[in-house]
């Protein structure tokens, strides 16, 4: 007997699985309004030295420099020894401006985006085993009050470092509700609705990407506008409380009672009758692995399949990322403002995930995630031959580009899901997650090869995407196959396909 029986017996996609997807909303669009924070809060405004601490002038085109300030005299020019003054056109305030991170320590303010990240990696290993290990559920609160009291800690920094930190320990915090939310909404569907599931959790990624350029106009001062990103998580902790606990997760860890009582509440929800105590027998009788078994990043290689698995899903990971911020650090303008454009950006991600709610279902999970990565690769690589003046052609390019990225990214979210067992899909999760935070790191040093040759980025990120996306055709189909539970399972030859799932529960249950 499967889990998949058991859900079609209490219903696989009903009003439960509704709420499911309604109280993850919440975190799920604070988490883009988290990691695209850094475009707005670490903004360099326009700025000059101040003349003497008598200047408060904000003209800014005044002919001083906005790091040396001219003397007159034999040495020609000196430090800003006053300080600097900032142009507040845009931003009213950013931490750039607040602690002077221009000139020599203009390298701060982005290094604050690489700390972040740093945290959310730490993250994806610390919650992807937690959660393997103690539950979905207790796991995201942690999750949930982590990220909330960091997030609003940070927000009240009196210093770049103490800031630092701050926003370091809410990445790793804000990593867990990343991980967890989409797994748990994943693990309580059956296989014809997980596609639905990841991609309706993916729109609201860029539903949470407007909101932010729309928040950020209308909040221009850094620290407020980390308070309005952060404080809907305190709304998230408070309907925690109806987060079921995943039923797969409780049943692979040897707890039927336990997986009983939210299978019971499935029930009732979808309208459909609990669980018979014939059938509590059965789910009793479940195969499972020994509960005592702790399982870590360790147990992700040391099984052939397995081991494939992770390295040629991180290896996409990683591809799939650094395209992805490849191509938004370096799209350039269509004339708009920060916020429109930041918005523009948001927006074209939508119809990609929606093409790819009707391909992925049809055609399969591996030929989508090769497909994005090639086609974008194949965009970076049309702007390359493309003359820079025709401005027009190479702006729609890199849109199509960026969409496509997207779109991998919503693919390769479900599929890792469906690749790693219920033992170790967290920590299969968390183990991705770090290759993306790899990809995402690598991405702005890759544009820095811009000095070394104009065209040497582009080609970098066009021959990894094809790599990437070509290397991650040895990875299995996972189209109408059940989720593995155990490490067995993945590593058996051949698994239930299509139609198993829909077998009553009753019908699999010999007397």
């Amino acid at each position: 007997m499967s889990f998949e029986g058991v859900l079609a017996e209490v219903g696989s996609f009903g009003p439960f699985q509704g709420a499911l997807v309604a109280l993850a909303v919440i975190p799920r669009i604070v988490l883009p309004c988290n990691f695209l924070l850094n475009n707005f809060i670490a903004a360099v405004p326009s700025h000059r030295c101040r003349v003497g601490p008598w200047d408060s002038s904000a003209n800014l085109s005044d002919g001083e420099k906005s790091c040396r300030i001219l003397t007159g005299n034999e040495s020609g020019d000196t430090e800003c020894h006053y300080g600097w003054i900032y142009d507040n056109s845009t931003f009213s305030s950013t931490i750039a401006s607040e602690w002077d991170l221009v000139c020599d320590w203009k390298h701060l303010p982005q290094t604050t985006n690489t700390i972040f990240f740093l945290g959310v990696t730490l993250g994806s290993v610390v919650f992807g085993a937690l959660s393997d290990n103690y539950g979905r559920k207790w796991t995201l609160l942690i999750s949930y009050v982590l990220s909330l009291t960091f997030g609003l800690a940070s927000a009240s920094a009196k210093s770049y470092v103490v800031f630092a930190v701050l926003r370091f320990l809410s990445g790793a915090g804000l990593a867990g509700i990343s991980l967890i939310s989409i797994t748990l909404c994943v693990e309580w569907v059956d296989s014809s609705h997980r596609a639905s599931m990841c991609i309706i959790g993916s729109l609201t990624w860029s539903l949470g990407n407007m909101l932010l350029g729309a928040v950020a106009f209308l909040i221009n001062d850094w620290r407020p506008l980390i308070v309005a990103v952060t404080t809907p998580l305190a709304l998230a902790i408070l309907t925690w409380w109806w987060v079921p606990e995943s039923a797969r997760w409780l049943l692979t860890n040897g707890e039927p009672e336990k997986a009983k009582f939210y299978l019971d509440k499935c029930a009732r929800l979808n309208n459909r009758p609990k669980l018979s105590e014939v059938q509590m027998k059965a789910l009793s009788h479940m195969e499972t692995p020994d509960k005592a078994q702790k399982y870590t990043f360790f147990h992700l290689f040391q099984t052939p399949k397995l081991r494939k698995i992770s390295f040629i899903s991180g290896i996409a990971w990683y591809g799939t990322a650094v395209t992805y911020y490849g191509i938004s650090l370096n799209l350039s303008g269509f004339g708009l403002n920060l916020y429109l454009t930041h918005f523009v950006y948001a927006v074209v991600e939508v119809p990609s995930k929606l093409l790819l709610s009707v391909l992925i279902n049809r055609i399969g999970r591996r030929p989508c995630l090769v497909g994005t990565l090639v086609l974008t690769g194949t965009c970076i690589g049309i702007n390359v031959l493309v003359p820079k003046d025709l401005w027009y052609v190479r702006s729609t390019v890199a849109i199509l580009g960026k969409a496509l990225s997207e779109a991998s990214f919503t693919t390769i979210y479900l599929y890792t899901t469906e690749l790693y067992p219920t033992v170790l899909r967290q920590n299969g999760m968390g183990f991705t997650s770090v290759a993306s935070r790899v990809g995402v790191s690598v991405a702005p040093l890759v544009l820095l090869l811009e000095n070394v040759w104009t065209l040497l980025p582009q080609i970098v990120l066009c021959a990894g995407a094809l790599f990437c996306g070509l290397v991650a055709l040895c990875l299995p189909e996972t189209l109408n196959l059940v989720l593995p539970e155990t490490i067995a399972d993945v590593e058996q030859a051949g698994r239930c396909g299509k139609g198993e799932e829909d077998v009553p529960l009753e019908t699999s249950i010999t007397p």
